[in-house]
């Protein structure tokens, strides 16, 4: 690192020092994490947070590279990223400058793949000077194989055609699970014990990455490269590429392709050209892992003096200007909506319409309690003169009469009560409960 005379930096000075400091020790990396905070501005990069449960990284995925990927991100998935260590000089934050995205479950194995490859070239088990070549005459084949697949089927279907005078051992073993390349370097140490084929074919059909997974086992390309007896990898489809194939003697396409290149038929220059075309190829793969390998080392180089990488610090930082800005205006738009708001209640509350409903609403009030109070009054009365009524009746004398008795006047109306106020001649008046009778005292 350049320091500037008497080690004093400026604020700039530090973060452009730090930031070219960080992407030429580290390069690019792998992170695995989840997805938070993430914002598409109109410029078409994304900026987001990776986390896991103890910490996070700010990252930014700019529009040439967000191109590539596949689907579309979204906050709370995990994924697989390729990128590089970078600062954001404008606010001293340390960033991953995202190159490639994968979800999670895809990305891992693919991942695991490449770093296993590249490890395993470096160490020189790919290198053509040290392939074996293929026995000039080959009597017994070594099938390495499940004994229930298609592809053994295949295999002797295609060499009871081509050469039913070779003789075929196969060493039966598992070729999917955990737990299938141990069993089949198992298989290729009985093999090479035994010394009793001439070459080993190791075989399956076709899968996903994960149904061909233990051909990517570093154990198993060890135990292809340790081997004393020639082997040929046919493992999947022509598409599928293992790392078996690559450690292998020769590459096959396919079980059948396998199976025809290890037997002789009338035209032997198709064996010997698939022979060819097998080392060729695998020659190029070699060659190619190497120069990307170097291009990777001289991209590395570039990127820490392209300026493509500042016209991005400053698209970020526009961006991020934008967001703020964007931030600031809704802030202070919900600040005066909320302002307006308390302004038009304060107005409604002196508002000469609202005393009015207030007071309507009060008179409605008291006449609904006037109302009220007028039945509760009347109902007291019309208890009260009830009260009375049945008092009156209890003592009247129309009550007595009912019960079957009268009354008996003279003609002055004094009521009679003994037979001897009654003279010879006087009117009477009798009253009963209903009427009235007149006699006359004899």
């Amino acid at each position: 690192m350049k320091m500037p005379k008497n080690n004093v930096y400026t604020v700039s000075q530090l973060n452009g020092e730090v930031r070219q400091l960080l992407e030429g020790e580290l390069g690019r990396v792998w992170l695995n994490a989840e997805i938070s905070n993430l914002s598409s501005p109109s410029s078409g990069h994304w900026y987001l947070t990776l986390k896991d449960h103890f910490a996070q990284i700010r990252c930014a995925m700019f529009k040439g590279k967000n191109r590539t990927v596949t689907f579309r991100p979204a906050n709370g998935q995990q994924v697989l990223v390729k990128g590089s260590i970078s600062v954001y000089e404008p606010r001293g934050d340390y960033q991953l400058i995202i190159e490639s995205m994968l979800p999670a479950g895809d990305g891992m194995l693919a991942q695991q793949y490449e770093a296993l490859k590249m490890k395993l070239a470096a160490e020189g088990l790919f290198a053509t000077d040290t392939k074996r070549p293929l026995p000039t005459n080959i009597n017994k084949i070594g099938v390495i194989t499940s004994a229930t697949g298609a592809a053994l089927k295949d295999v002797l279907h295609v060499l009871a055609r081509r050469d039913p005078s070779i003789e075929v051992v196969v060493y039966p073993t598992q070729v999917q699970g955990d737990n299938a390349a141990k069993l089949i370097c198992r298989a290729i140490e009985l093999a090479n014990a035994r010394q009793e084929v001439d070459v080993l074919l190791l075989t399956r059909g076709g899968g996903s990455l994960e149904d061909l997974w233990c051909f990517n086992s570093e154990d198993l390309a060890h135990c292809i490269y340790n081997s004393a007896l020639p082997v040929v990898s046919a493992v999947g489809h022509e598409v599928d590429t293992s790392i078996s194939d690559y450690v292998a003697d020769v590459r096959a396409p396919t079980p059948s392709a396998g199976a025809e290149l290890l037997s002789k038929d009338a035209d032997d220059k198709a064996h010997k050209l698939i022979a060819g075309l097998s080392r060729l190829k695998q020659s190029w793969q070699h060659y190619q892992l190497k120069t990307v390998q170097k291009a990777t080392a001289l991209e590395n180089r570039l990127q820490r003096q392209d300026p493509k990488r500042r016209l991005e610090q400053f698209e970020q930082s526009f961006d991020e200007m934008q967001l703020r800005l964007n931030a600031a205006l809704n802030s202070r738009m919900h600040k005066l909506a909320l302002k307006q708001q308390n302004l038009s209640h304060r107005l409604s509350q002196q508002s000469p319409e609202h005393r009015l409903t207030l007071e309507s609403k009060r008179l409605d009030y008291l006449t609904t309690r006037l109302n009220e109070g007028i039945k509760d009054k009347l109902h007291d009365v019309e208890l009260n003169l009830k009260n009375s009524a049945h008092q009156l009746q209890t003592v009247s004398p129309l009550a007595t009469l009912s019960r079957g008795y009268s009354i008996t006047q003279d003609e002055s109306g004094k009521v009679l009560l003994n037979a001897e106020d009654a003279k010879t001649g006087d009117l009477l008046t009798t009253r009963l409960l209903e009427g009235e009778l007149r006699s006359k005292v004899v």
